[in-house]
């Protein structure tokens, strides 16, 4: 079968491409479709496309049929930031032929030559709250919804296309009924009293906009100064950190969330979780009309799952156990409304916090990687 890729140039192209996850996916009993209307925001008006460059390719087969698609960027700041000359793939899928993997990924390839290029990398968003890493372990279970998903297959034709592993992030479940650990309690009370913090009351924040949008504004200070070890991590820009903080902000729910303010009331801790979308999005089939909005509502209020998000504290407290304040209240409400699971983020495998999980009861849930080549020199 011979395969063409082009480039995407029209609207209806542009439908094509954001339509086909979901038609490739259609049969996949654990795949997460993301919804229409959030695929055409983050291709179109995603506050990243003010400093990146990109360029969108589907392939086609011999009778006409869109077969693969995939998204190349050039992060700028990325570059910069860990001086180095790297194109990421995202939006990578495919059927099952190495061939359309190789034809996509070569166009790629080509592409970021022709920019400077010398390496290439991915599965990536634009920045690092999108969703990025090639599943290689977890192929049985449902991913939360702002994690990727794919075949078993893919991560094959990775190694058989001369990919290497760049680095991999891994999840892990909890039992979300077995409560905190006994001495959490007491430790969480001392370290309140002894450092005069206190817990931000989310009612009262959003009753006044002002109050929440420099909430807000001092979360993603935390999360840019807190994250920046982080292998691959790349700083919000403010436009970035208003689209997240709108989307988000708007989704926590009281209980599922813990901020600790210091006596300045600045951030020193924080622990959000959110309800899992995940089975409510596989009824969605991507459309929020005619019934989706009611499948996404009732999970938002009804759930037995839940998603970790950001778990984190300020440089200026992170040495001082404060995880053990969002850890005590998270756990204790999940217990007290019979919650099953706690689904954690995708953490780098080298970052020491994913240690705190050994506190609960767990297991491994999926095994994420970011793959890396060098670029050969294309006539």
């Amino acid at each position: 079968m011979s395969i063409i890729v082009k480039e995407v140039t029209t609207k209806e192209e542009l439908k094509l491409f954001y339509k086909f996850q979901n038609k490739l996916y259609r049969k996949c009993k654990v795949y997460v479709p993301s919804l229409d209307k959030d695929q055409v925001h983050v291709l179109t008006a995603d506050p990243a496309l003010s400093y990146c460059i990109r360029k969108l390719w589907l392939a086609y087969n011999d009778k006409g049929k869109v077969v693969g698609r995939v998204q190349g960027i050039i992060n700028p700041r990325y570059n910069e930031y860990y001086n180095k000359k790297c194109v990421r793939f995202g939006w990578f899928d495919f059927e099952e032929d190495v061939e359309i993997a190789k034809a996509l990924l070569e166009s790629v390839e080509k592409w970021g030559a022709e920019q400077g290029m010398n390496k290439i990398h991915g599965p990536l968003f634009y920045n690092t709250l999108g969703k990025q890493g090639m599943l290689i372990e977890g192929f049985d279970k449902i991913p939360p919804f702002n994690c990727l998903y794919n075949y078993e297959y893919y991560p094959k034709y990775m190694e058989n296309l001369g990919y290497e592993k760049e680095c991999d992030w891994i999840q892990y479940e909890m039992n979300a009924s077995q409560g905190p650990p006994p001495k959490l309690k007491r430790l969480s009370e001392i370290l309140l009293k002894r450092y005069n913090l206190k817990e931000v009351d989310l009612r009262e924040i959003r009753r006044d906009k002002k109050l929440l949008e420099d909430l807000k504004r001092k979360f993603f200070k935390i999360y840019n100064d807190s994250f920046k070890s982080v292998y691959n991590f790349i700083p919000l820009t403010p436009e970035e950190e208003k689209n997240v903080g709108d989307t988000y902000f708007s989704l926590l729910r009281r209980k599922l969330t813990c901020i600790i303010v210091d006596e300045d009331n600045d951030i020193a801790a924080f622990g959000l979780s959110m309800p899992s979308f995940s089975r409510a999005l596989i009824r969605t089939r991507g459309h929020l009309f005619p019934f989706g909005w009611f499948f996404m509502l009732m999970a938002y209020i009804r759930f037995h799952t839940v998603d970790l998000l950001l778990l984190g504290a300020s440089p200026k407290w992170e040495q001082k156990g404060l995880s053990a304040v969002f850890h005590y209240k998270l756990a204790s409400y999940f217990k007290k409304k019979h919650l099953r699971a706690a689904i954690s983020n995708p953490q780098i495998e080298t970052n020491n916090a994913i240690k705190v999980w050994e506190s609960y009861e767990h297991s491994p849930f999926m095994r994420r990687r970011c793959w890396i080549k060098e670029i050969k020199k294309y006539e």
